[in-house]
């Protein structure tokens, strides 16, 4: 059993891209993504990806990255989560980056690692681990087909798409600005990870390896849903902390209303919660990180229980808060939506539970 405290070097990870996000994320400026789409967060993206190197944390050292694992990762997929910073870490540096990786690739992948290259993996964002992919069709060396609600695709330069081979499912990259790719952004509900439709119409392609590719999209998934348990963590976090912390100052008849019992049950079943959270999240990136037999179990378990919980931490945030949790400036929306787009994320938690019940063998009733 691997130690699941966090080390000094992750802990001086997290206090770089809090930083980061705290001076170039603050609530305020996310917020005004819902009122214009065009607002621009490539800055904040360049900055944690290549200057401070976060893109390049699941790549080898020999491939130009960082040579680190799915726990540091975890780490800053927390702090996405705590500040619902929206920059496509999710579906670049760990979606597209894995699925490369796994399958091969040893050219984009350098892109990736420094920062000067964003990509994203062409399968529906709710698209969980062990689901069937279809891929789009190849003929002449030219891909055809549509790919619906992708994480990512409108911010990548490269897309890494399933593609229905002869000999199986293949994964090829085909630049986002060539001829015959369509990308159209669609309404979200958390416009801070944009979703958009993938249109190919005889777009050119590169294949990734030789072997067939369904591996290394498995790959890619699961390591999506172990980290995406983090950044639940992350929201989940900071819907907690700012609650206690307003309950505490708010004062109702003379008294804080922390002080009141019911208060106090709530904010006690949201800590209980919390610290769940924390241990499924991090034995996810843990067991994701030693590459562990019970990864896939972890994963799992983590979605299962984590999405639920967030929602919770984000719903009781606005409740309790009263009018001003209501209210489109005070900030808890934004994680009330990030959590709420998380749940149906890599698949809901009834699907994480049935395939758990595949994974330890226990029969249907």
């Amino acid at each position: 059993m691997s130690d699941l405290l966090y080390s000094d070097t992750e802990d001086a990870l997290r206090d770089s891209v809090r930083r980061l996000f705290a001076d170039r994320c603050p609530p305020e400026s996310v917020s005004r993504v819902y009122d214009d789409a065009s607002q621009d967060f490539s800055g904040v993206w360049h900055t944690l990806a290549a200057e401070l190197g976060m893109a390049g944390l699941l790549v080898p050292e020999d491939l130009g990255g960082a040579g680190a694992s799915a726990r540091e990762a975890a780490v800053v997929m927390e702090e996405i989560g705590r500040a619902v910073a929206p920059v496509p870490f999710l579906s670049s540096a760990v979606l597209a980056t894995v699925a490369l990786l796994q399958a091969g690739d040893t050219d984009t992948i350098k892109g990736l690692a420094a920062g000067s290259v964003t990509a994203a993996l062409a399968v529906p964002l709710s698209t969980a681990p062990g689901d069937a992919i279809a891929g789009v069709s190849a003929a002449g060396g030219a891909l055809t087909g549509r790919i619906t609600s992708v994480a990512g695709a409108a911010e990548a330069d490269v897309l890494v798409v399933p593609v229905a081979g002869a000999g199986g499912l293949e994964l090829h990259t085909v630049v986002r600005d060539a001829a015959g790719v369509t990308v159209s952004p669609i309404l979200a509900l958390d416009m801070t990870r944009p979703l958009a439709n993938i249109d190919l119409s005889g777009a050119p392609s590169s294949r990734v390896g030789n072997a067939p590719a369904d591996a290394a999209i498995a790959a890619a998934l699961e390591t999506g849903a172990a980290l995406l348990s983090s950044e639940q963590l992350g929201a989940a976090q900071w819907c907690f902390e700012t609650t206690l912390a307003y309950a505490k100052q708010r004062k109702q008849f003379g008294r804080a209303i922390g002080s009141y019992q019911a208060i106090k049950h709530r904010l006690a079943d949201i800590w209980v919660e919390l610290n769940s959270v924390a241990a499924a999240a991090r034995y996810a990136a843990d067991t994701c990180a030693r590459r562990d037999a019970d990864a896939s179990i972890a994963a799992a378990v983590a979605q299962a229980y984590c999405s639920g919980a967030a929602v919770h931490a984000a719903e009781e945030c606005i409740q309790l808060h009263g009018g001003i949790g209501m209210t489109w400036e005070y900030p808890a929306h934004l994680y009330l939506k990030r959590a709420k787009s998380d749940q149906l994320a890599f698949g809901t938690a009834y699907r994480h539970r049935t395939r758990l019940a595949e994974l330890v063998n226990l029969p249907p009733s």
